[in-house]
């Protein structure tokens, strides 16, 4: 057995299959945004810093809602619109949101210092990145018990 089958084995066990497959979603999801706006502010220099990550967090949260929806959680047949399109939105403006305040302190402080524009772009990246981190956690348990999850029924984690 390889090292990582082993390694994949034991966080299986020990947070199981839906928080292996979310994060695994997170990663492409974090990927897709960063990419998004990297190309929009960093190498086009199309829009502002905030506006590059507004449309890089909605290119993003699509994706990420079908790979969260169907592959982790397993879900099938048509989304429901209020338990969980609408309430999926609002995580991800609430992630955006904060964000936006991060990256628009990253430019601040970017411009404060005189950076590059490849200093600031990076600068901007790695803000963004770190917004979304710190809600990464709450989104979990929030698919897992309210949207997604199955009433109690299932896996539950405990990450302690």
């Amino acid at each position: 057995m390889s090292y990582y089958r082993m390694l994949y084995g034991v966080i299986e066990r020990r947070f199981g299959t839906t928080a292996i497959r979310y994060a695994m979603a997170s990663v492409v999801s974090v990927v897709v945004t960063q990419a998004v706006l990297f190309l929009l502010f960093g190498i086009l220099r199309a829009f502002s810093a905030v506006t590059s990550n507004v449309i890089a967090t909605a290119v993003a949260a699509v994706p990420s809602f079908y790979l969260n929806r169907r592959w982790a959680w397993g879900k099938t047949g048509r989304s429901h619109l209020m338990k969980e399109i609408v309430p999926f939105w609002a995580l991800a403006f609430v992630g955006l949101w904060a964000s936006i305040e991060t990256v628009g302190f990253a430019q601040s402080f970017a411009a404060s210092q005189q950076l590059s524009h490849l200093e600031d772009a990076v600068l901007v990246n790695l803000a963004s990145l770190f917004a979304f981190g710190v809600i990464w956690v709450g989104k979990y348990f929030i698919f897992n018990r309210f949207m997604f999850g199955t009433s109690g029924v299932g896996e539950s984690v405990e990450l302690v």
